[in-house]
């Protein structure tokens, strides 16, 4: 494909990436929130912590923390929802998660309280789709059937491989028992949705051994799957193992998606496959990325507004991790009520974002809803979608620009190449701590 010389520039899952994020002077954010619309807000809530820390893992996380760390995280959550709650008084919420780390690293009475903290903050888990992740060596059929009464629909976990050899490369001690033990409780538990992760691309992966995995899910009719290409990230354990291996991975996620598509799969992104289903529990998702916000809540979660995205501040390094919660935990009420780490998105910043975001899913680019918006037709402000359609990646039906299936393929190189050059000098000059 000559449009593009790498096929895996980086993963586009946000816009603009949060190492363009830097030191802000303090925004309050009363001001911030007062004129957002907040009837579809997503709200995401971070707990860093893990039982072990894989070597591919560049995330917000600390492995096995010490001491009473966990409940007195927990105590300045509440701290901080009870705060925000006041400051942007959300109408509803279109869509909740539960992220981290590893949420199921907390036992019953911690997660107790992670909940009453949730629906004290405004949301209600019975009615919005909640999203929990968790892991293999953390689920426990008490903590599953707890989650599945407070509402949680949708549990994600990441097993990467079922083969232990593979694990090992990926530096992620994990037992094939413990995983199948895992998806036998959780499938047994009942919920609605079931997402199992893999990654490919690790080292000594090979096109049989990749599609052994793919296989297993597929045999288990899990509801979702996401696939991730191995990218590998500085300070992360898996750069000390100094493996170097030809890059397969296109091959891989080939053979996958058609694997997947064959087996009733419906492909959403170039990472998400969904089983075709006919209904659902709760109503559709109301919530729309490329325009409503998202709050975070927890240190490391992100919030979005149209005009400034925020979090706290960020690093892989574990004493650097361990300071930043600690830093987190020790915060007053009235250090809530302003952020001082983020970016500020000019109109241009936020087109971008909202072509980014439309285009790599397959919902696609609406070009009238970006004209409602912006004042300026999407085709007019970015030439490199003519492109796009002119090479077959992308197709123009009935107003909306879709990515068509080597397009969809090709999504680690297009969302980048829409990064604006503020924003890739931003990344380029990042320091990772």
């Amino acid at each position: 494909m000559h449009l593009f010389d790498n096929i895996y520039e980086g993963y586009a899952y946000s816009y603009p990436h949060k190492h363009s994020y830097r030191k802000l002077e303090p925004v309050p954010l009363q001001s911030l929130w007062e004129q957002e619309k907040k009837d579809a807000l997503f709200l995401y809530v971070h707990l860093p912590f893990c039982e072990m820390r894989c070597g591919f893992c560049n995330l917000f996380t600390i492995a096995n923390p010490q001491g009473n760390m966990v409940d007195a995280y927990l105590k300045t959550l509440e701290l901080e929802a009870k705060t925000l709650k006041e400051i942007i008084n959300p109408v509803s919420f279109g869509q909740m998660a539960v992220g981290g780390g590893t949420p199921t690293f907390l036992d019953v009475k911690q997660l107790d309280k992670l909940f009453t903290i949730i629906k004290n903050f405004g949301a209600d888990p019975s009615i919005t789709p909640v999203s929990f992740e968790m892991s293999p060596k953390t689920i426990t059929g008490e903590k599953l059937q707890f989650l599945a009464a407070q509402g949680v629909d949708r549990v994600s976990m990441g097993v990467q491989s079922f083969l232990e050899s593979e694990l090992k490369s990926l530096g992620r001690p994990q037992k094939n028992k413990e995983v199948y033990e895992a998806i036998e409780k959780i499938k047994k538990t009942g919920f609605e949705t079931l997402n199992l992760d893999l990654i490919y691309g690790s080292y000594g992966q090979t096109l049989e051994s990749w599609t052994f995995s793919v296989q297993e899910v597929i045999n288990y009719k899990v509801e979702e799957v996401f696939i991730y290409p191995l990218y590998v990230r500085a300070l992360t354990g898996i750069t000390k193992l100094a493996q170097a291996a030809a890059d397969n991975r296109f091959q891989l996620y080939q053979e996958a998606k058609q694997m997947l598509l064959a087996a009733g799969y419906e492909q959403i992104s170039m990472r998400m496959f969904r089983l075709k289903k006919e209904q659902y529990k709760k109503p559709p998702v109301q919530y729309a990325c490329q325009e409503d916000g998202m709050t975070g809540i927890g240190a490391g979660a992100r919030s979005y507004t149209k005009a400034l995205h925020y979090s706290s501040e960020y690093a892989v390094v574990r004493g650097n991790i361990k300071s930043i919660i600690e830093k987190y935990i020790g915060k007053n009420e009235d250090d809530f009520r302003h952020v001082d780490y983020g970016i500020s998105l000019t109109t241009e910043e936020q087109k971008r974002r909202f072509l980014i975001k439309s285009l790599l899913h397959n919902t696609g680019l609406n070009t009238e809803k970006y004209r409602q918006l912006y004042g300026t037709g999407v085709m007019d402000d970015y030439a490199q979608l003519q492109q796009l359609i002119d090479n077959d990646l992308a197709v123009l039906r009935d107003g909306i620009l879709f990515l068509t299936s080597a397009g969809i393929d090709y999504s680690d190189a297009i969302g980048p190449w829409f990064y604006s050059e503020p924003i890739r000098d931003r990344i380029h000059n990042f320091e990772l701590q």
